[in-house]
């Protein structure tokens, strides 16, 4: 019984170190590839499409990705060229004394606003000194006229009384009446001359009888944009003592270039921008185009005249100035920055699905405004990246690389 149950365990079977170790390698090797079948294989969630983009939804948000439908635009060209802020040479207008005097105070100051007639300066007016002198002699000899006239009038008046009743000669009424009469109109010619230099005297600011202190003033309401007086200055009646610029009215000056020129017309409605005020554009009016080139730049001047009642328009500010342009239609458009470029070609990501992009390629036209024309590859309506699109770009850069 024990011969019989050597080598076996109980149950009948042999030991497996009985066997032979070939037969054991090849079992194991049966074995392993039978348990790597029936080992589940992880596929992947979802088989992406090529040129699909994957982003989720909180990682848009962080990114500061943003989607818009795609609208048509009516889309207008403008030519735009840079220029700055200049005074209206009409509307300027320098201040001189009209005499020879010396200054006795200055009362304003470069950038001054100042309204119509208002005084600028103290003026000791040498001239006016001496027209008030001959203002007074004139007075005084008006005065003596007329009391001659009045002693002159009374005796003509005995005479013909006298020539009437035969008590005296009728011509030393008629001689009487003559001088009358000469004297009356030497009256009217002195009345002449007094007026005449009071004339005088107030185109110089002075009062009659005070020609120490005679008034310098504004021509117009306007800024102050030049003082050349200082109190006691002695100034001929040349000088320019004050520039007085009214900008209610301003002109844009722009430099446009050679190659532009034929784009711009007299009569064309700008519009005009400046940093001060980004969001508040200005409309102005294309009022000259110079006939001269600059040699340098080859470009010519082109002047706007811009309304500015506000007075937000200061003098050699920088603008922007658009004019506008025949091109103008409708079309679709996108922000500029929702085009990218992916191996050469413009592409517009383009919402499938919440976290799902497709990278489509598009023709573009002109960019007007900050808006690209498309021409092709995209519908009314679509929904594509119009902010932080680069992001996207740069996934799709990433899983190219990852599948080379």
């Amino acid at each position: 019984m024990k011969e019989l149950g050597k080598g076996r365990r109980p149950g009948g079977r042999r030991q497996v170190r009985d066997l032979p170790h070939w037969v054991i390698v090849v079992a194991c090797c049966a074995w392993l590839s039978a348990c790597s079948k029936l080992k589940p294989v992880s596929e992947p969630a979802a088989k992406q499409e090529p040129g699909v983009v994957v982003m989720q939804v909180e990682a848009q948000k962080r990114v500061g990705l943003e989607v818009a439908p795609v609208k048509l635009t009516q889309l207008s060209e403008y030519l735009q060229v840079v220029g700055t802020v200049q005074p209206v040479s009409s509307r300027v207008s320098p201040v001189r004394p009209l005499a020879r005097g010396r200054l006795l105070e200055v009362l304003v100051k470069v950038g001054d606003r100042v309204g119509s007639g208002q005084p600028l300066a103290r003026f000791d007016n040498i001239e006016a000194s001496e027209l008030v002198a001959q203002l007074a002699s004139a007075q005084a000899e008006l005065h003596k006229l007329k009391i001659q006239v009045g002693a002159l009038s009374r005796q003509t008046e005995r005479n013909r009384r006298l020539a009437e009743i035969g008590a005296a000669p009728r011509k030393d009424y008629e001689q009487s009446r003559a001088e009358q009469q000469a004297l009356e109109e030497s009256l009217r010619s002195q009345e002449s001359v007094i007026a005449g230099l009071g004339a005088r005297l107030s185109r110089f600011g002075a009062a009659e009888g005070s020609p120490a202190a005679t008034i310098i003033r504004s021509p117009f309401a306007g800024v102050v944009t030049k003082v050349q007086a200082a109190p006691g200055e002695v100034v001929s009646g040349e000088a320019e003592l004050f520039t007085v610029a009214d900008l209610s009215q301003v002109w844009v000056q722009a430099e446009v270039y050679e190659q532009d020129l034929g784009r711009v017309q007299v009569g064309q409605t700008a519009r005009i921008t400046v940093d001060t005020y980004p969001d508040q554009p200005f409309t102005g009016r294309v009022t000259y185009i110079s006939d001269l080139l600059d040699p340098q730049t080859r470009t010519a001047k082109v002047r706007c005249e811009v309304p500015n009642r506000a007075a937000r328009l200061k003098l050699d500010m920088f603008a922007s100035v658009q004019l506008p342009t025949t091109f103008s239609r409708r079309a679709l458009a996108v922000p500029a920055g929702a085009v990218q470029q992916v191996e050469g070609k413009d592409v517009i990501f383009v919402r499938k699905a919440a976290t799902q992009f497709e990278a489509r390629e598009v023709k573009t036209g002109k960019l007007i405004n900050g808006l690209r024309e498309i021409t092709a590859g995209l519908r009314e309506g679509e929904a594509v990246a119009v902010q932080a699109a680069f992001h996207l770009k740069s996934i799709l850069a990433s899983k190219g690389l990852g599948e080379e």
